[in-house]
């Protein structure tokens, strides 16, 4: 095994919503491929997740990264510019030339590069007219930036097991426990590291929803998920204003 240590940087996507540990917390697909590289490496493995929901891109990058750079680690993820998509001020190309940028960082201090196409989460969401075309520039830049520097690029768009709504969350923005296990079994896979054949798996499809109930649906989902979203962005705050990354610092995998 290569990699002694592994730093995860990012958003919820990375932090772990919505796949919670019995204590409340969120363990999601980095902390299981952790755990599984772990296995591989030995006690001397060591983890460090930096990602708090709600982040944006400056954020991350100001102060994720180079904490994450001081680390030296030998397997670093970047996954950023989720939140970005959805702001009004979007600036595609700047997060564009800056993600490359960051990406080349790391590979400079020679560690090995996780980066993601995003799945198609915008196909349970509104607003996706305005928001796909700018899901889509992130995604070709991604796959442009691990060619140019070496980066290990994790299709999750081209997979269209992402589409089954079992893979998400109630609030349809985060995945599911079995979201994230198959996002855990697809990096290791392109790792070239063996997982637990299960987190590939995928739950069957829910039976077809009548119209009614299914907008019956949209209008609970609308109250309890959208309206909260719109009031935080209305008053400048963040579902992450509270909260700390979970694993500040390198430390060993405790069962």
């Amino acid at each position: 095994m290569r990699w002694r240590s592994f730093v995860a940087v990012g958003d919820s996507f990375t932090e772990g919503m919505d796949d919670p540990y019995p204590d409340g917390t969120y363990r999601g697909w980095a902390d299981l491929v952790a755990t599984r590289l772990a296995a591989e490496a030995g006690p001397d493995f060591r983890y460090a997740n930096l990602a708090i929901r709600g982040r944006l891109f400056p954020n991350i990058v100001a102060n994720q990264v180079p904490e994450a750079l001081a680390m030296k680690p030998d397997l670093v993820s970047f996954a950023a510019g989720g939140n970005d998509v959805l702001r009004r001020n979007f600036d595609g190309v700047s997060l564009v030339a800056r993600f490359d940028e960051v990406v080349g960082q790391f590979r400079a201090i020679g560690a090995d590069v996780l980066i993601f196409r995003f799945a198609d989460v915008m196909a349970r969401l509104p607003g996706q007219r305005l928001v796909a075309p700018r899901v889509d520039l992130l995604n070709q830049a991604v796959g442009e930036t691990a060619e140019r520097h070496g980066a290990i690029m994790v299709d999750l768009y081209s997979d269209d097991t992402y589409l089954n709504p079992m893979l998400w969350s109630t609030d349809r923005l985060h995945l599911s426990p079995a979201g994230h296990r198959r996002v855990a079994g697809q990096v290791l896979d392109a790792l070239g590291v063996a997982c637990d054949e299960d987190w590939l798996l995928v739950p069957p499809h829910p039976a077809p929803t009548p119209w009614l109930a299914a907008r019956a649906a949209d209008v609970r989902w609308a109250g309890q998920h959208l309206a909260p979203w719109i009031k935080r962005r209305l008053t400048g705050r963040s579902s992450g204003d509270t909260v700390t990354a979970k694993r500040p610092s390198l430390g060993p995998i405790v069962d």
